[in-house]
C-alpha cells in the first residue's frame, strides 16, 4: 500500500491537503477550519504563536490526532488516519523536536526498528548499503554502527529523517529541525533539505521559530494565529518584520537595546567547578567565573556539552564532584535548591515538562510550589490558595499565557505557553542571581522579545545573570560576557563587545581562543 497514492506525482502537484480540518480541546479551538496544501519539490513552513495549532495540525496529518471535522487529502484522494502507521504507509514521515530514538541501539538498529523489514530475518549489510546510499543522495554523513547516545545533537537529527526516508516518506514534517544545532550544523541541515526538495518526490514542511532560516529556505509560508490560517505567502516577497508581524498580529522590534548599567559587586563566584552527567561520566571540567551585579554572563555551546550540568549544580540539584560556588561572601556548594531559592536564586530550567513543572497540577498549583514557604503566602503551614491564585493570574495577564483559566492542567498548555508560565513564576520573585537554561526555547518571535526584555529588565535592576542559550545570536545580542562551552570546558571567556559570531561558533565547535586569536 505504501506511497501507492503518491505514485505518478511530479515536481509542482499537491501531494497533501487539508480542508476546514478543526480540532477542539477543553476551552480551546486549536485548529479552526485550517485549509492547507503542500506541493511536490517544495519547502512550506509553517509559522505562529505558541499555542497558534501548528503542532495540532502537525499530529493531525502524522496520525497522532484525530481532527473533529474536515478532511486529509493525499494525492487527491481523501484518507482517514486511525494512528502514525497510517501516515507512514501513504509516505508521511515526522521528525519530532524531541527525539524519539533508542538511546543503547545502533544507528542502524534505531533506523530499522518497527520497519516491515524488521518483522523477519534482518540482512544488515544489505540494510545498511540501502541507508548509505539514501545518505550518499541527501548529503548525510552518519555512522550506521555508532550508538545513537554517542552523537551528538546534529547526528541524533539525521538518524531520525533517515529513519522517516527510509520507509518511504514523501512527505517530511520537521519540528523545529535546528533548534539544538551550532551554526555548522545548521548549515549542512538546510542543505540537505534543499536538495530533498529538489527531489520530486521529498517533501518538505518546515516548521521553525527563527526567522531567517524560514526566509533562507523555503518556497511558501502559512501563518497561524489562534487556530486560524491569517497568511499564506510566497517567501521570496516577504521580510522577517513582515512574517513576525503576521505571526503575532503586531509590529515586533528586532533590535535589542541593551543599555549600559555600571556592573556592581561579584554575584556568583565559581572556582574549579566540576560535576558528573547522569551516567557518572565527567560533564563539566573545572569551570571557573564570575558573574557580577547588572551583568549577563552568556554561555553558549551545542546541547551536551556541559552546560546543563552546571545549570544543576549552581541550583542546587546535582552534587559537585568539585570546586566552589559562593554566592555574594557566603560559600553554598553543599547548598539545597530551597536554602538557594530563598537566598535569592532564581533557576529557569530547560526541561519545562519534567523539571519545571508538575503536569497534573493546575497552573495555581504549579505557582504555589515556588511561593509554598512564603509567610505572604501561606499561614501555618496552610498555602493560601486565593492569593496564589491572584498572583498565578496576573502572571497570566503579565506573560501572555495563552490559558482558558488558573485551574487549566499544566500538560494542557504549549509548551511555550508553559515556558512563559514557569519564567513568571521565577522572575516575579526578582531573584538576585538568575539562572535562565534555555529561557526562550520553542517561544515564538513575540514572546521571545518579550522574555528577552524582562531578563534585561533584571540585569537594569542590578540582578546577575547566567544566561545559558543554544541560540549563538541571542548569546551574543543580551551577553556582558560570552564564554562558549566544549566538552564541559570553556574555550574562552570574551567581552560581550568583542565577540564575533565566527570565533564563538568556532570556539563552539573546540577551538580555543587563543587558537583563533593567532
Amino acid at each position: 500500500m505504501q506511497n501507492n497514492l503518491l505514485k505518478g506525482i511530479q515536481r509542482g502537484d499537491t501531494v497533501l491537503e487539508t480542508r476546514g480540518i478543526t480540532k477542539k480541546f477543553p476551552g480551546v479551538i486549536a485548529n479552526d477550519q485550517i485549509d492547507f496544501e503542500m506541493k511536490a519539490g517544495e519547502i512550506h513552513a509553517i509559522l505562529g504563536e505558541n499555542g497558534a495549532g501548528k503542532s495540532t495540525l502537525m499530529n493531525i496529518l502524522f496520525g497522532l490526532l484525530q481532527p473533529d471535522e474536515g478532511d486529509i487529502l493525499v494525492g487527491g484522494k481523501k484518507v482517514a488516519f486511525r494512528s502514525p502507521l497510517d501516515a507512514i504507509d501513504l509516505g508521511i514521515g515526522m521528525v519530532h523536536q524531541d527525539r524519539k530514538l533508542v538511546s543503547a541501539h545502533t544507528v542502524i538498529e534505531n533506523i530499522i526498528l518497527g520497519h516491515p523489514h524488521a518483522k523477519g530475518v534482518l540482512n544488515l549489510k544489505s540494510t545498511g548499503e540501502e541507508i548509505i546510499e539514501l545518505c550518499d543522495k541527501y548529503g548525510f554523513n552518519i555512522d550506521l554502527k555508532a550508538k545513537v547516545w554517542q552523537l551528538a545533537e546534529g547526528e541524533k537529527q539525521v538518524v531520525e529523517i533517515l529513519k522517516a526516508l527510509y520507509r518511504g516518506a514523501r512527505v517530511l514534517i520537521l519540528d523545529e529541525p535546528t533548534s539544538a544545532l551550532a551554526p555548522p550544523e545548521t548549515e549542512k541541515l538546510l542543505q540537505s533539505i534543499e536538495t530533498m526538495a529538489q527531489d520530486e518526490l521529498a517533501i518538505v514542511p518546515f516548521i521553525t521559530h527563527k526567522l531567517p532560516i524560514v526566509l533562507a529556505v523555503s518556497d511558501r509560508v502559512t501563518v497561524l494565529r489562534r487556530g486560524k490560517v491569517t497568511a499564506r505567502l510566497e517567501t521570496a516577497h516577504v521580510t522577517e518584520k513582515i512574517l513576525a508581524e503576521e505571526m503575532v498580529g503586531r509590529e515586533v522590534i528586532f533590535r535589542i537595546d541593551r543599555p549600559e548599567v555600571e556592573p556592581g559587586e561579584p554575584i556568583l563566584q565559581v572556582e574549579n567547578l566540576s560535576a558528573r552527567n547522569d551516567k557518572g561520566v565527567t560533564a563539566l571540567n573545572g569551570a571557573t567565573f564570575t558573574v557580577r551585579e547588572g551583568e549577563i554572563f552568556g554561555i553558549a555551546g551545542v546541547s551536551g556539552n556541559g552546560q546543563h550540568e552546571l545549570a544543576e549544580v549552581l541550583a542546587g540539584l546535582r552534587k559537585a564532584e568539585a570546586g566552589k560556588v559562593e554566592l555574594g561572601q557566603e560559600e553554598i556548594t553543599s547548598d539545597s535548591a530551597l536554602d538557594r531559592w530563598l537566598m535569592g536564586i532564581g533557576y529557569i530550567p530547560s526541561e519545562r515538562v519534567d523539571v519545571g513543572s508538575i503536569a497534573d497540577f493546575s497552573l495555581v498549583e504549579n505557582v504555589a510550589m515556588n511561593y509554598y514557604f512564603d509567610d505572604g503566602y501561606a499561614r501555618q503551614g496552610i498555602v493560601d490558595y486565593g492569593h496564589i491564585r491572584k498572583l498565578t493570574e496576573a502572571m497570566i495577564a503579565e506573560y501572555g499565557v495563552a490559558t482558558p483559566s488558573s485551574d487549566t492542567k499544566a500538560k494542557n498548555l504549549s509548551g511555550g505557553n508553559l515556558q512563559k508560565l514557569i519564567l513568571a513564576r521565577v522572575l516575579s520573585r526578582k531573584p538576585q542571581l538568575i539562572i535562565a537554561n534555555l529561557p526562550t526555547q520553542g517561544l515564538d518571535v513575540g514572546a521571545t522579545e518579550f522574555v528577552r526584555n524582562k531578563l534585561l529588565e533584571a540585569r537594569a535592576a542590578k540582578a546577575g545573570i547566567l544566561l545559558i542559550s543554544e541560540d549563538l545570536d541571542e548569546v551574543l545580542a543580551l551577553s556582558d560576557w560570552v564564554a562558549p562551552m566544549y566538552e564541559g570546558e570553556f574555550m574562552g571567556i570574551i567581552p560581550g563587545d568583542q565577540a564575533k559570531k565566527e570565533n564563538v561558533g568556532a570556539m563552539m565547535a573546540g577551538s580555543h581562543l587563543e587558537e583563533i586569536a593567532q
